[in-house]
């Protein structure tokens, strides 16, 4: 699979570099492996999948046995990849063959599975949720609440499993949530003071729909905004997708191009996306 943006290659080596720095303390040592490994013995592994899933984060299998050789003073292994991010596995799979020192290998694996683990489990995740809402029009967007150190990793992750990356963070994406639009002293204030702010950064606001949805709020005149309905039920989801699809006035003028994200936290997937579906 071809993913649209690469891997974050600086993210991943800063990763295993910490987490090197956990598992072999100051010294950098793995007692057990040292002493009864000899240096010189060399054997091949294989990464092999413990389920079906999506493969995301292949790159760390590289990294994580390179800079553990750079730590032990052993050759790096070779490492040959059998699977590529975002493709589906099955159990049993084996997704990439590693050859060289013994030593090397050993120290390297558990981070190495960590990480790919981590991301593979993203990433499948993510695709159960994309392949329910093939063909409805909608999209899988992540969220910023990522693993605190992972976020660019997990990000690709979620492109990997067919999903798509909302913000990278509190910098590139404006989000009104209640705290903000009470300080501001409504919605439109809030937008306003951001618009004024940053006036480049795209702008989205979480309301809270309640039952009928009878009366629109009035449309701002803006540049695209997006609005953000946390766990609506799928009827809600239905009126919001009709009036997007006939240009109804919705928060604002799709013209000037709105999008709505739907934040569901339970897993009636199949509802959704028929509610979406136009």
């Amino acid at each position: 699979m071809q993913l649209e943006q690469t891997f974050p290659a600086d993210a991943v080596a800063d990763l295993v570099r910490r987490a090197l720095d956990e598992d072999l303390g100051p010294q950098h040592l793995d007692v057990t492996t040292l002493a009864t490994i000899p240096a010189q013995q060399e054997r091949t592994a294989h990464v092999v999948a413990r389920a079906d899933g999506v493969v995301a984060g292949l790159a760390v299998v590289a990294e994580a046995t390179q800079q553990v050789a750079v730590l032990i003073g052993l050759p790096a292994p070779e490492v040959a990849l059998l699977s590529a991010d975002g493709d589906r596995v099955t159990r049993g799979a084996v997704l990439a063959v590693v050859t060289g020192r013994t030593q090397v290998i050993l120290v390297a694996e558990r981070t190495l599975l960590n990480v790919l683990s981590r991301l593979s489990g993203v990433a499948t995740h993510t695709r159960r949720w994309a392949d329910a809402l093939e063909g409805t029009g909608a999209t899988v967007p992540d969220t910023r609440k990522t693993t605190p150190g992972m976020r660019h990793l997990e990000k690709y992750a979620v492109r990997a499993g067919g999903g798509t990356n909302k913000r990278m963070g509190l910098y590139d994406v404006a989000m009104v949530k209640d705290n903000h639009k009470l300080a501001a002293g409504s919605v439109a204030a809030a937008y306003a003071a951001v618009r004024a702010s940053y006036p480049a950064v795209e702008v989205e606001v979480e309301v809270t729909v309640e039952a009928p949805l009878a009366a629109p709020s009035p449309t701002y005149s803006a540049s695209p905004m997006s609005n953000v309905h946390d766990s609506p039920s799928p009827k809600v989801i239905g009126v919001c997708a009709d009036r997007l699809a006939t240009q109804e006035p919705f928060w604002m003028a799709p013209s000037q191009g709105a999008s709505f994200c739907f934040g569901i936290v339970s897993d009636p997937v199949a509802n959704v996306a028929i509610a979406f579906s136009f």
